[in-house]
């Protein structure tokens, strides 16, 4: 019986990867607002059109049913990656390097928190203060050095895009917190290049914030850039008809149906990451779009695209460590929301 489930179980993690790396290998991931003027969303007609109606309930309906399917399979479910697991006490050093990196490559090229964000945008006298704040964000996060402070600089910049450029903005951003999160309840230690003890408990708060800042982050975009502004989303396909490999290959997609498959497909991998299920075969799939996009838009896209990339390093270390894998894709009841200041408040463990 042992047997067969370990066949079922393989079957199924074999099947999954080649169904979902098959649907989302053509959709683009670039952000629009990155390399287009932008456009007004909020054209919630087009959402509720029959297509992107369908397919958010098809990927609603395929997200529940992964992570059930996922709570029945052993933990991690790819055992080829475990040897991935053993740079489990680096996770929090190297997010937060992603992080810093990110935050400082903004700043140096005028903007806030995301290349869609200009801080000329705050005026002559306040953009260029904010970004020596940012840069400065930046150098303290790859430095290493007590970085729960630096945490909390970081969620002060949030409102001042809230000012700048309204809420979508900051949602659209939230997969930074989300990477912050991580270095507020498990800040490198100044043992072994930052290693942290990774204790189960810890990681599951820590992973939880990352999931859920890249989950809002993610839906966020397939709403505001092509669920809700098919205008945008046109112009880029308009400026990059690349981006729509369905047509290129000959395939009858027209562009407006091409966004919605995007938007889908972006809409799926904010609700995987949300899930936490399959974390290592749910990175393996979502780093193919979000890498491909790197050969048409180069070094902005690469910098956009440093706070997924943490947070994909930390879904397939965590992942892949037989010791935090089952951490990686738990939700917190109340009773463990009552408990969670206390576990944040004690100091990080150092790894031996």
């Amino acid at each position: 019986m042992r047997g067969a489930h370990r066949i079922r179980s393989v079957a199924f993690v074999a099947v999954a990867t080649v169904a979902i790396g098959a649907a989302t290998a053509a959709p683009a991931q670039a952000h629009e607002r990155w390399f287009v003027n932008n456009a007004d969303g909020g054209d919630w007609g087009f959402f509720f059109s029959p297509l992107p109606l369908t397919l958010t309930a098809v990927v609603a309906i395929a997200a529940v049913a992964w992570r059930m399917v996922a709570l029945r399979l052993p933990t991690p479910e790819l055992k080829a990656l475990r040897p991935l697991g053993r740079l489990a006490p680096w996770v929090p050093r190297l997010v937060a390097i992603h992080l810093g990196v990110t935050l400082l490559a903004l700043a140096a090229t005028g903007y806030l928190l995301a290349p869609s964000l200009p801080l000329d945008d705050l005026g002559s006298g306040v953009g260029p203060a904010v970004g020596l704040f940012e840069a400065a964000l930046g150098i303290w996060f790859i430095s290493g050095v007590k970085l729960r402070p630096a945490a909390a600089g970081l969620a002060i910049l949030g409102p001042v895009a809230l000012l700048a450029a309204g809420p979508v903005a900051v949602l659209e951003a939230a997969g930074l917190l989300g990477v912050a999160g991580v270095v507020a309840v498990m800040p490198p230690t100044s043992a072994r290049y930052g290693a942290v003890e990774p204790d189960p408990e810890r990681v599951r708060w820590a992973v939880l914030a990352l999931r859920v800042g890249a989950a809002v982050s993610l839906i966020t975009l397939a709403f505001s850039e092509k669920f809700t502004n098919p205008v945008l989303a046109e112009r880029t396909l308009h400026d990059y008809p690349e981006l729509n490999v369905l047509a290129a290959v000959g395939l009858p997609v027209s562009d407006l149906t091409f966004i919605s498959i995007a938007g889908a497909v972006e809409l799926l991998f904010g609700l995987l990451v949300l899930s936490g299920a399959l974390p290592q075969v749910a990175v393996l799939v979502a780093a193919v779009p979000f890498n491909a996009t790197l050969l048409i838009f180069g070094q902005t896209e690469l910098v956009g695209h440093l706070p997924v990339y943490a947070v994909f390093l930390a879904l397939i270390v965590y992942g892949s460590s037989t010791r935090t894998a089952a951490a990686v894709r738990w939700l917190p009841s109340p009773s463990d929301l009552k408990a969670f200041r206390p576990v944040a408040a004690r100091p990080a463990q150092s790894a031996a």
